[in-house]
């Protein structure tokens, strides 16, 4: 079994996914992660940060410190900061103390900056809405052959 004695800086890249490489599940790791490859779905976990390149196509949510993209992205983010870079492609939700965009990158997603990134972001509660009138059913009628009804 293998141990470690002493953890990574923040910033050293120990888990690299090859251009070639496609990935589904979650992936945990005490550094930070560069993907060049595909994730197809699941999520990745890191206190570090999370490097999305120009090659890779990532559909997953993200729970990092920094998160920098220049590739494809589809899920949830939870991070501390989200740089979009030149040429990235954003969908999904970013919940982000501090985001930049540069101007050709592309965005459909809801970007929520709050104090706290990591809290629970739950949706809004519907308003209240007023109770529908009840409306007693009424004996049928019964129509006779000249088209006339009595009651």
């Amino acid at each position: 079994m293998f141990l470690r004695s002493q953890r990574p800086e923040p910033d050293a890249i120990e888990v690299v996914m090859g251009r070639r490489a496609t990935f589904g599940g979650t992936l945990q790791c005490d550094a930070s992660i560069r993907i060049d490859g595909a994730v197809e779905q699941g999520r990745i976990v890191t206190p570090a940060n999370v490097i999305i390149t120009e090659t890779a196509n990532v559909h997953c949510d993200i729970v990092a410190k920094t998160v920098s993209i220049r590739g494809r992205f589809n899920g949830v983010i939870q991070a501390e900061r989200v740089e979009m870079l030149d040429g990235s492609q954003v969908q999904g939700v970013l919940n982000v103390r501090s985001f930049y965009m540069d101007e050709n990158a592309v965005l459909r997603a809801a970007v929520n900056i709050r104090a706290d990134a990591t809290a629970e972001i739950r949706p809004p509660q519907p308003p209240p809405q007023a109770p529908l009138p009840v409306i007693k059913a009424v004996e049928p009628t019964e129509v006779f052959s000249s088209g006339e009804t009595q009651s």
